[in-house]
């Protein structure tokens, strides 16, 4: 059975590792790594880089990325990805293909493939995201899928809603517990060693998107966050991810830069890789930002996790989030309600068993 996954950046491909890895190593399949977006710009950290390191062979190779983070440069980078993968599609096919998530690379490339019958699986399909434009694309990614993969039966029934088909919705839980299920992650120490941050310091792990169906409001939210997170400085480290290719991204990069020159307690990091990544979040006292990472994976520590803003607004918020307005003086008095609960919050994981790549290789075999 031949595979495409379709892969735009370094946050799908984290997800994406325990089913590569299944995929890979079955010789029933004959799976095929299709990369673009952010994965092939020096600007994003060349993450194309880290799927090379993992292991995997990338066959395909388009060049997507946007010109800048202007709704111009984002509308003409999701022509561009209709139109590259309009020419990929005429000469490759599969018998299915694998599309994860919500961003507007994958759905130019989705869209490109929607004439030619392209049997897609959408991956994380039926969950919302109310304050970003990303929702839009979720749902759409999601009309033209044959198959749909869902992480709870909460977006299993929204899914269901969506395309009106109820016999090509699947739960089979989020491809992030298997991560955290059965990857070694990094010590302290082998952490220190390897990114020189020491997470023998409290620690806030910070990733702040833009919010995309406002954006104009990105300007004064950045700013609270900023403010926020220098008083913050003289407790805690700081160790903030950089925000995604989204409209006014490039503007919040430019805030976190400079705020990352003038305060020695902050550190911005391009990418961890997933491994990094989820040993952060692992030895971290908190979250703090508007990451969906904060949902699943925080989920199964399970870590606080302050939640700031619009972007998430439609998701499960389980019992470790705190949901916030992006306002300095709310932000300072949620760290110190924080403080005064226990290290360790409930219970909070609602996505699976650590199952997942196991239950879609099953379902997709099946299906076939």
């Amino acid at each position: 059975m031949k595979i495409g996954i379709l892969t735009s950046s370094r946050a799908d491909f984290g997800i994406y590792l325990p089913l590569l890895r299944k995929l890979f190593l079955d010789d029933y399949f004959e799976p095929e790594i299709i990369a673009f977006g952010t994965h092939l710009s020096d600007r994003f950290g060349n993450t194309i880089k880290e799927i090379e390191k993992s292991g995997f062979f990338v066959k395909h190779k388009i060049q997507t990325v946007p010109e800048d983070d202007s709704p111009h440069a984002i509308a003409s980078s999701i022509g561009k990805t209709v139109e590259k993968f309009s020419s990929f599609w005429v000469n490759n096919t599969f018998d299915l293909v694998f599309a994860l998530g919500d961003r507007f690379e994958m759905l130019g490339a989705v869209l490109a493939g929607s004439p030619f019958n392209v049997p897609f699986a959408h991956i994380h399909a039926g969950e919302t995201t109310l304050g970003a434009i990303d929702n839009a694309y979720r749902h759409s990614i999601s009309l033209m899928s044959k198959y749909l993969f869902v992480s709870t039966e909460q977006y299993k029934k929204r899914a269901i809603e969506i395309t009106q088909k109820p016999n090509t919705v699947f739960n089979v839980g989020a491809l992030s517990i298997d991560n955290l299920k059965k990857e070694k992650l990094f010590t302290k120490e082998e952490f220190h060693e390897r990114f020189n941050i020491d997470l023998n310091i409290p620690t806030i792990l910070t990733t702040f998107h833009p919010e995309t169906v406002e954006y104009e409001k990105n300007k004064i939210y950045i700013r609270e966050l900023v403010s926020a997170l220098n008083e913050l400085s003289n407790h805690y480290q700081i160790v903030i991810t950089m925000p995604n290719a989204d409209t006014e991204g490039l503007m919040i990069r430019k805030q976190l830069d400079e705020l990352g020159e003038k305060n020695k307690k902050v550190i911005l990091v391009e990418s961890f890789g997933m491994k990094g990544y989820l040993s952060c979040m692992k030895y971290c006292r908190f979250m703090l930002g508007n990451t969906s990472s904060a949902f699943v994976e925080a989920a199964f520590f399970p870590k606080w996790v302050i939640n700031l803003g619009h972007r998430q607004d439609g998701r499960i918020n389980t019992p470790n989030i705190f949901t916030i307005p992006v306002k300095k003086d709310t932000i300072l008095k949620t760290v110190e309600n924080i403080e005064n609960l226990p290290k360790v919050p409930p219970d909070s994981n609602i996505y699976g068993d650590g199952n997942s790549a196991y239950k879609i290789v099953k379902k997709i075999k099946e299906l076939k």
